[in-house]
């Protein structure tokens, strides 16, 4: 009798977690075989590949297909390769794909409560609220704290220069990042550039070094939905830390913005207007308008705000100012021209690094785009189908709940729609062969209205850190640096790379005849 009650328990554990494994056969959406408890998601949960190499794998495996099944864990994913498909998702139908879908609970993860990892209601209205705070103008009152961090990059690099130019460029480049976000988001003139362990560098690294724990619950998470409730995943010390240097920001500032524009300037003008007020985007009334919401910009919530502001400034700009780098070490022919643009345009402003110079390095910018081409920071994109959705171009209906991935990474790879991809080609972005361009085939900061929030404000940064050091300096390859990269499949949401970015940096040449 007890071996029979173990096969029947056994047999009903299986029949629950494979229950939804016809769900994409039944809409004829081709998918590789899912196995019990994972799915296809059993090299993602043990390391073996990222979301953004297992999506670009079966992007090229189902080479004709308009979008491709996969299952995490029990629930379905639906990675979507067609352009108009990528579209409608993201701007034409988006009142059915407003959730990103990456967020936990914030009332015991709060750190979640933030821009990026919000749906709903509360996304709706931080993004309304804090949408002002990212105008030309107010960037342009940011740009002196950016040049400082820049002038201090040159230093850096001076000394590294002097000792023989052998450096990760990754790490230059993050402390580079982080020095600037202490400057414009926390008012912090913090050095990270020149001190090797900071206290905000080593904030950056534990945001995004994932612990054994860590690994662990994301995959039971991603795997078990049932228990969901159980599992806090965020590190309170973290969130502890974050919540003690801004509410000594705000005491230090008497709880009122100061004269130096920063983020913390512009989270406490958002705090001394109230509650933030809106339109529900989730919710409506028996005669279809809108529920009033609302909410409160309290501590937490601007904790949540400046946490996102660090992690994802931090990361995404340090990859891929460093990625740009690493691209240029291997064409010097690129390289110098850019050298020869900065040149210019610094002459015109009295060697300055001010805004209006760097906004005049189109060749730069170009360069900047074509290395989040290659390598965009982030290698997918995420939605979630809010209600029960018909894909016209498929005559498919999905339901809420179902997962949505955008393979950034394998669309910007594709030779259909780049040729030659592997080149690293800046005229791909001039302005007459941009005009050309499908939009949805370029996406390193999505599109529609949950498009990055702060793409300026990193493009901004990344330029100037760009130009500082190319003004200077030479990047070349060092005897340590690999041609292809080797990408962390551990990281999921940002792209990383493992073993740094060894890079050599020189003095440039007849520099002083040219200033």
């Amino acid at each position: 009798m007890f071996p029979l009650l173990i096969i029947i328990v056994i047999a009903l554990i299986y029949i629950y977690i494979t229950r939804n494994y016809d769900y994409w056969s039944k809409r004829n959406i081709k998918h590789d075989p899912p196995i019990p408890l994972f799915g296809n998601h059993f090299r993602n949960v043990f390391g073996i590949k990222s979301i953004a190499e297992l999506s670009t794998e079966l992007y090229r495996k189902y080479n004709n297909e308009k979008v491709i099944g996969y299952y995490c864990g029990s629930t379905p994913l639906l990675i979507v390769k067609d352009l108009d498909i990528i579209r409608n998702i993201m701007t034409v139908d988006f009142a059915y794909f407003y959730p990103r879908g990456l967020g936990r609970d914030p009332k015991h993860e709060p750190l979640h409560n933030n821009l990026f990892h919000s749906n709903g209601d509360t996304w709706k209205l931080l993004r309304q609220r804090l949408t002002p705070a990212f105008t030309t103008a107010k960037l342009k009152k940011m740009y002196p704290l950016v040049v400082k961090c820049a002038e201090k990059l040159q230093v850096a690099a001076e000394g590294i220069a002097a000792r023989g130019g052998e450096c990760d460029v990754r790490e230059l480049m993050a402390r580079f990042t982080t020095d600037f976000i202490g400057a414009c988001g926390f008012g912090i003139e913090m050095d990270s550039i020149n001190t090797e362990h900071s206290l905000f560098r080593e904030l950056g690294k534990k945001i995004f070094t994932r612990s054994w724990r860590n690994i662990i619950l994301i995959a039971m998470w991603d795997l078990l939905p049932e228990i969901r409730r159980l599992l806090f995943v965020d590190d309170h010390t973290i969130e502890d830390k974050i919540t003690e240097i801004v509410q000594k920001i705000r005491e230090h500032r008497n709880y009122k913005p100061s004269e130096r524009n920063d983020f913390i300037d512009l989270l406490l003008e958002l705090e001394a207007k109230g509650k933030i007020v809106g339109e529900s985007i989730e919710k409506s009334n028996p005669d279809g308008t809108l529920v009033q919401i609302e909410m409160e910009m309290d501590l937490k919530c601007i904790v949540a705000q400046v946490f996102i502001f660090f992690a994802a400034g931090f990361e995404t700009s340090s990859s891929a100012t460093s990625y740009c780098l690493h691209e240029l070490a291997f064409y010097p022919e690129i390289q110098e021209k850019i050298q020869m643009e900065i040149d210019e345009k610094l002459n015109k402003y009295d060697n300055k690094l001010c805004y209006d110079a760097i906004a005049e390095m189109s060749y730069l910018h170009m360069a900047f785009k074509e290395s989040l081409r290659k390598f965009p920071s982030l290698g997918v994109l995420n939605r979630t189908c809010a209600r029960r959705y018909k894909i016209p171009e498929l005559d498919v209906t999905i339901d809420p709940g179902v997962k949505i991935v955008i393979p950034v990474q394998a669309i910007q790879m594709d030779e259909k729609y780049f040729d030659n991809p592997n080149e690293f080609r800046p005229e791909r972005f001039s302005p007459d062969e941009e005009k050309k361009l499908n939009q949805y085939m370029y996406l390193p900061f999505g599109r529609g209205p949950r498009a990055c929030i702060g793409t300026r404000l990193g493009e901004m940064q990344s330029l100037a850190g760009l130009a500082a050091v190319l003004h200077k300096f030479t990047v070349e390859p060092s005897h340590k640096t690999q041609r292809d990269l080797k990408v962390n499949h551990w990281m999921n949401v940002v792209q990383g790379v493992v073993g740094g970015i060894p890079l050599k940096l020189t003095l440039r040449k007849n520099l002083n005849k040219k200033e």
